[in-house]
C-alpha cells in the first residue's frame, strides 16, 4: 500500500484524508509502539485514542497512566490538527506544547486526545486541545501549543 501522503515531482498532489494518514501514523514510531489510534475528526478538529495498557502506568499500585504517553497523544493530536487546517501533509516541528492537568486519567480506561488548530500563520499553526477520559467536559489536561511549518513558502 503507497504512503497516504506521498508524492512525487512528476505525480500530482494526492486527495488529503486525514483517517488514512491517522491510521498509517498509527502503526510507526512512537505512536506506534504507544498503540494511539485514530478516533475521529471534523472539520476543525481532530481526535486520537490512547488505550490503556499496564506497561503504560506511572505507579503501579495506582493504576493510572504515566503522564508521558498522554503527552505524546496530545502532541501527535495537535500536530495532525495544522495537517487538517491546512488541508494536506506537510513536515512540521513542535516549537512550544504545554500540557495543564486538571486530573489524573481514570485507571485502566482509554484517554482521547483532541487537538485544533484555531490559526494559521505564514509559517506558525497555533493549537489548542484536551485530553479527557469519559467526556471532553470533564478533561484530564488543557493543551496549547506552536508549531513551525517547514515547507512553508519564503517570503
Amino acid at each position: 500500500m503507497a504512503e497516504p501522503f506521498a508524492s512525487g515531482p512528476t505525480s500530482p498532489e494526492p486527495p488529503f484524508d486525514l483517517a488514512r494518514i491517522s491510521r498509517f501514523m498509527a502503526g510507526a514510531g512512537h505512536s506506534g509502539w504507544l498503540g494511539i489510534g485514530y478516533h475521529g475528526h471534523c472539520a476543525d478538529w481532530i481526535e486520537l485514542a490512547l488505550p490503556w495498557r499496564e506497561d503504560l502506568v506511572g505507579v503501579p499500585e495506582s493504576g493510572l497512566l504515566a503522564s508521558g504517553p498522554i503527552i505524546t497523544l496530545m502532541d501527535m493530536a495537535t500536530s495532525m490538527s495544522v495537517w487538517l487546517k491546512r488541508g494536506k501533509f506537510g513536515p512540521q516541528a513542535t516549537i512550544d506544547l504545554r500540557l495543564d492537568y486538571a486530573r489524573a486519567a481514570r485507571p485502566q480506561s482509554t484517554v482521547i486526545g483532541r487537538g485544533e488548530c484555531y490559526r494559521l500563520s505564514r509559517s506558525i499553526g497555533f493549537v489548542r486541545g484536551i485530553a479527557y477520559d469519559e467526556s471532553p467536559d470533564d478533561p484530564i489536561a488543557n493543551v496549547a501549543g506552536t508549531f513551525m511549518i517547514m515547507d512553508a513558502p519564503a517570503g
